[in-house]
Order: structure tokens, then sequence, then C-alpha cells
């Protein structure tokens, strides 16, 4: 069992605390529902409901686009939580990705089978990246 616990990748200015910008890409355009594979049956899918919060789950693959991460850990399923599936951002022009951006973060840490330390991803919403020094809500501006 994993302890959740907000994950502060991007700062209250909207910034990466990084040494540059690594904005997260679309790397397939699909949001597709997660299996709850302990309900689902043979030809009867089920989808799977977080444990802690009931919504529905869904996942989008996305890619890191810092120059600094090794080509292996790239790309990662982020999991959504959202009673309705989630739709992805248009698409920028010109862009062979879709730039992205996410809300209430967590991640959980567990170990894979191959026994080294992994995180699983959740967001509460996905939605384009908003300009640099903009904040999210009233609430974030006062």
């Amino acid at each position: 069992m994993g302890i959740r616990t907000p994950a502060p990748f991007i700062t209250s200015e909207g910034k990466h605390p990084g040494p540059g910008p690594a904005p997260l890409l679309l790397h397939r355009r699909e949001v597709e529902p997660v299996k709850d594979f302990d309900a689902s049956t043979n030809g009867r899918f089920v989808q799977a409901r977080d444990k802690l919060a009931g919504e529905l789950v869904w996942q989008v693959s996305v890619m890191d686009a810092d120059p600094t991460v090794k080509a292996a850990q790239k790309t990662v399923a982020v999991k959504i939580l959202s009673p309705m599936q989630p739709v992805p951002p248009a698409p920028m022009p010109g862009l062979p990705f879709t730039p992205v951006e996410f809300d209430q973060m967590t991640a959980t840490p567990y170990v894979n089978g191959n026994g080294r330390l992994a995180y699983s991803i959740r967001v509460r919403e996905m939605r384009a990246p908003r300009p640099v020094g903009k904040p999210s809500s009233a609430k974030d501006a006062a």
C-alpha cells in the first residue's frame, strides 16, 4: 500500500523548479478507461474506481520534454480521476505532440515487479498549458 502525497513538480509561479522548462507532452491523444482486473471477467469489462475518491480512473500516456531525462524514463502513464472521460487539449499547429498541464497531482511510490522503486501518478484535471505567470484561478491570484 502506498501513501499519496502532493507532488510539487510546478511551483506556485507556474514554473518547473529545475534548471529549465520541462513541459509534459501527450504521447498519444487517446484517454482510455483503466480496467479493474479484480471485477472484470471474461468478456465483461469493469472500469477501475479510485479506492480513496471513488472516481472513475482514466489513463493517458505522456512524455517528459526535459532533455536531461533518460530515454527509458521519458514516457509515463498518468491516471486521471474523473466522473467523465477527459478530453485532451487541442493539438498545437506545427508540433508533433500536444503540451498539457495537470492539476492536483499525487505520486504514490511502490516497488515494481523488477524490485525497483516506481511511482503511480494520479491527477484530477488535464488541460492546455497556461501562459507562464498566469494564476490557475482567482483563489491563486489572491
